[in-house]
């Protein structure tokens, strides 16, 4: 499973965006049907700012659904239309 951490980088927001971008266009191409995103649990704001941007318009048209992990609220998976 692919994933993308983003501890290292939490407090740039434009680098945030640019590695979920880059990640999900590679998760597209890579043919995964699940991927994962991993802001972290802390105070929930890097997860609600990696959830804002995945409900995106022209961001969701890359995937079929995503979710909260139910056993870990600090991973987000990010399902893939299959074929």
């Amino acid at each position: 499973m692919l994933s993308l951490d983003l501890h290292p980088i939490f407090r740039n927001n434009r680098d945030i965006e640019l590695a979920m971008r880059q990640f999900l266009f590679r998760a597209a191409k890579s043919g995964e049907p699940v991927v994962e995103i991993i802001p972290g649990k802390g105070s929930g704001q890097l997860r609600k700012r990696v959830l804002d941007f995945l409900d995106q318009r022209h961001i969701a048209r890359l995937y079929e659904r995503r979710e909260i992990d139910p056993k870990n609220p600090g991973r987000i998976l990010i399902h893939f239309r299959r074929g």
